[in-house]
């Protein structure tokens, strides 16, 4: 079964809670004319996105209260199978949007939540049950690729936490080295991830001849299929040097 590195649980437990109370203090901020606008996420405005982040914090306390049952699930099991529960997650972020959902409220009962779990523990997930550690590092890569959302249908910088950009960052990179894994390309997100993919001939000394560099943001929207391999490389966003430094066939890994 294909897995991502799993980070040091203290800091999954701190970057999480950074990173919903940068998302409070964010929608708090937006004005009624910001949230009714259009967000870039087909069909919702962006009231309806800060709904959403509201409903990925909720799964904390709602999957607590499931049995858990079936074979256990890796972060990188999560991350490949989104796109598969796309409408149920649709069909319950408009439910609470409708109900009056309070962000706030939301991040307060989680965080509440999380003390009752060992990293070990075991949390009922649609797609089979995780380790908690696991499953809240998929809340964060929930709660940034949505920051990054907000941030593209604002325009308004979204204030990451740096250690919740960085996992993200990371859990994405692995994801791609465990999808496609090989030796031939070296994908390269400065400051926090750099890893080898794709089959080809092995790199071991000097510079590797096939090499993809790209910011955290572009990866991240790349990853999460908010902008193509073609738009990125069209707006110069990915430096893109070899025979094989392409990897458009291979995105993207979550949707």
């Amino acid at each position: 079964m294909p897995k991502t590195r799993r980070p040091a649980s203290a800091k999954v437990r701190q970057a999480v809670v950074n990173q919903w109370q940068a998302h409070v203090g964010y929608a708090a901020a937006l004005t009624a004319e910001q949230l009714a606008a259009p967000s870039k996420l087909a069909g919702w405005d962006v009231k309806t996105l800060v709904g959403h982040v509201a409903f990925t914090v909720r799964t904390v306390v709602t999957r607590a209260a499931e049995p858990v049952a079936g074979d256990q699930a890796e972060v990188y099991d999560w991350l490949t199978a989104t796109p598969t529960a796309s409408a149920a997650v649709d069909a319950g972020t408009r439910e609470l949007v409708e109900d009056g959902v309070v962000l706030a409220d939301e991040v307060t009962e989680a965080e509440k939540l999380m003390e009752r779990y060992g990293d070990e523990d075991l949390i009922a997930m649609r797609f089979g049950p995780m380790r908690f550690d696991d499953f809240l590092v998929s809340r964060i890569v929930e709660a940034t690729v949505h920051a990054d959302d907000l941030e593209r249908s604002t325009g308004i910088e979204f204030p990451h936490d740096r250690e919740a950009l960085a996992i993200t960052v990371r859990q994405l990179a692995d994801a791609m080295a465990a999808k496609v894994p090989g030796n031939s390309v070296e994908l390269r997100v400065p400051p926090f991830a750099a890893v080898q993919c794709v089959p080809g001939p092995r790199h071991t000394r000097g510079t590797p001849p096939n090499v993809v560099e790209m910011t955290p943001r572009t990866w991240i929207r790349l990853a999460a299929g908010r902008m193509t391999w073609d738009e990125a490389m069209d707006q110069a966003l990915v430096s893109a040097s070899g025979q094989r430094a392409d990897l458009k066939e291979f995105l993207p890994l979550m949707g």
